[in-house]
């Protein structure tokens, strides 16, 4: 079974690929993870360049997902969420939420500033992380590294998962 196929991008109007370190982090912490990234792009913090380049990754054959850094908090550049909610088909409400949970341990009271969200485009799963190095590892980590491959089976209504990491799950449950 092929390696599931994950699509990053940095949403940045100062970040190249030179200091692009959300962007690499989160590349070294998918690989680790058992997953292929399957391309990797910085773009400016504009919203139809985002919705553009969703559109585009998720009507990919190639691509399993796309994970967004960057773009997700309170400065008016920030508007990633803003210009990939009004793609989802269906949203995946627990993703943010156990974000900030699990963000709360890490940074306190200022975990609620977090907008991470996550949710269906095309039957893609698509996610939206903050772009500190912080929120990219931890989210990685704890989030996408055992739950990316299962959410993606879900979506596509398949049997078998990639449980990278994760424990298999025989159906039932909150999935």
């Amino acid at each position: 079974m092929s390696p599931t196929r994950v699509a990053t991008i940095t949403m940045s109007d100062t970040r190249t690929e030179l200091d692009d370190e959300g962007g690499r982090v989160l590349g070294e912490r998918l690989r680790a993870a058992g997953f292929e990234v399957a391309s990797h792009s910085i773009l400016r913090e504009e919203p139809e360049v985002l919705r553009e380049a969703v559109r585009s990754l998720t009507a990919d054959a190639r691509v399993d997902a796309v994970v967004i850094t960057g773009g997700t908090g309170l400065s008016p550049r920030d508007r990633t969420v803003e210009a990939i909610e009004p793609l989802f088909e269906r949203r995946i409400d627990g993703f943010g939420e156990a974000f900030r949970r699990l963000s709360w341990e890490q940074v306190g009271p200022r975990a609620i500033l977090s907008n991470a969200t996550a949710g269906l485009v095309a039957g893609r799963v698509v996610v939206a992380l903050p772009g500190s190095v912080a929120a990219v590892r931890l989210a990685a980590d704890a989030l996408l590294a055992p739950v990316l491959g299962h959410a993606i089976a879900i979506a596509r209504g398949t049997k078998t998962a990639h449980h990278h990491g994760a424990k298999p799950t025989t159906g039932g449950g909150a999935c």
